[in-house]
């Protein structure tokens, strides 16, 4: 039996009023370069967005030099339902500091999902722990709690859950199992703003989560992250550690308690993170829509999956990705070829971290290793026209059609 889409999201996508954006307000220009490529994603910035950044440039000094960075936080703590929040110069450096917190050093252990982007991993690298690598799931593509259970060690200390392209992990097994053997659970939230977990956002559950404000993500800053928590003094160690490790309300000029980091946000970028927030709505529920609009176009075809949305939860759709079953004998390197010919500017599914050089392999991860090989992520931006998500359907449809009579592939038969 074949995997088929689930049409969740359009239901869910039609319920919002999502405002068009005219010509006069999108400020990016629609050609992006004077070029038919279709780009995987770029960001979507109003004059909103630039008025603020102006007054943040003009202003933002002196006695108002926090202003932004300060109704960031706090706004974005609000949206999340979290106690506390701290503005970073990227996820990564928020990851870094978060594990930091935790005490994370050499000999522990922190495990996360084999499918995963470097950034993930690198703090773990960075502060001497060793990084477990563990399968995932085959539908949601993320962390197997079941693998975790089995790789959980005396020197474990943290479990890094990453919700891979606004898909969930399974984050009520995951905080058991943490809960019951004594191990911290973390998100990686950075690819999953907007996605919600039996009515709790994506990174508000564990003992901390990071988000991306990366230009290619649905709220952008440029570059920049957040790290949020509702862990009092967890708050407390990563505000310290992120000002090179001076406390906060410290009397003694230029005097740290601590060796810490240099991951501060600027007030420029906080004050398009601002604006961006006011727009959060608005902004997912277009990237739902268009993961929509592809479920619908490739719903004629059996043996390929989506990004799933299960009962209680909501998929904030970050990046639509297409996997292809096993059997149908399509490769990534068929859907990469194909849309280079088209000219658009599809991306590969994340190869498995135990596939890079520095680190050992573990082909025994078999999701990991098997989904990038037969997947692509799509293109997703605020702007994109029906014509151009009619453009990557059709160039992904062409690909099924060439391989039709050698393939598992079918489009679905009417009864």
């Amino acid at each position: 039996m074949w995997p088929t889409l689930s049409l969740a999201p359009v239901s869910f996508a039609i319920q919002f009023n999502v405002p068009q954006l005219r010509e006069s307000q999108a400020l990016i220009p629609r050609e992006y370069g004077m070029t038919n490529r279709i780009f995987y994603t770029r960001p979507s910035i109003t004059e909103l967005e630039t008025g603020y950044a102006a007054d943040a440039a003009a202003n933002g000094w002196g006695a108002r030099c926090y202003d932004y960075i300060n109704r960031f936080e706090r706004d974005f703590a609000a949206y999340l339902g979290s106690g506390f929040a701290t503005a970073t110069s990227s996820c990564t450096g928020a990851m870094h500091m978060g594990l930091a917190a935790l005490g994370i050093s050499p000999g522990d252990e922190v495990i996360l999902a084999d499918t995963n982007w470097v950034a993930t991993v690198a703090p773990v690298v960075h502060l001497g722990a060793k990084p477990v690598f563990v399968d995932v799931l085959p539908d949601t593509w993320c962390i197997d709690p079941a693998a975790v259970q089995r790789s959980i060690t005396p020197r474990t200390k943290a479990i890094i859950a990453t919700h891979i392209y606004g898909n969930l992990c399974d984050m009520d097994a995951l905080m058991e199992i943490g809960k019951q053997r004594g191990v911290a659970v973390v998100e990686d939230a950075a690819e999953a703003i907007g996605s919600i977990w039996r009515g709790r956002r994506a990174g508000s559950i564990g003992a901390f989560g990071t988000f991306s404000f990366h230009g290619t993500k649905t709220l952008t800053t440029g570059e920049g992250g957040m790290l949020v928590t509702s862990d009092a003094d967890l708050y407390e160690k990563v505000l310290t550690l992120s000002n090179h490790g001076r406390a906060r309300g410290s009397k003694k000029q230029f005097w740290p308690d601590a060796i810490g980091f240099k991951y501060k946000m600027s007030n420029v970028q906080a004050a398009i993170g601002c604006a961006q927030l006011e727009r959060i709505d608005e902004l997912v529920a277009r990237k739902r829509e268009i993961l929509a609009a592809y479920m619908l176009r490739l719903s004629p075809l059996n043996g390929i999956s989506m990004n799933p949305e299960y009962t209680g939860t909501i998929n904030g759709a970050w990046m639509p990705t297409a996997v292809f079953h096993p059997a149908t004998g399509i490769t990534r390197e068929m859907l990469q070829q194909a849309f280079e010919t088209a000219d658009i500017d599809a991306r590969v599914f994340f190869h498995p971290l135990s596939s890079l050089s520095m680190f050992e392999d573990k082909p025994g991860n078999i999701n990991a290793w098997s989904i990038p090989e037969r997947a692509i992520n799509l293109p997703s931006y605020h702007d994109m026209s029906e014509a151009d998500i009619d453009r990557v359907a059709e160039t992904l449809l062409s690909v099924v059609r060439s391989h039709r009579n050698n393939s598992a592939v079918r489009p679905r038969q009417s009864a």
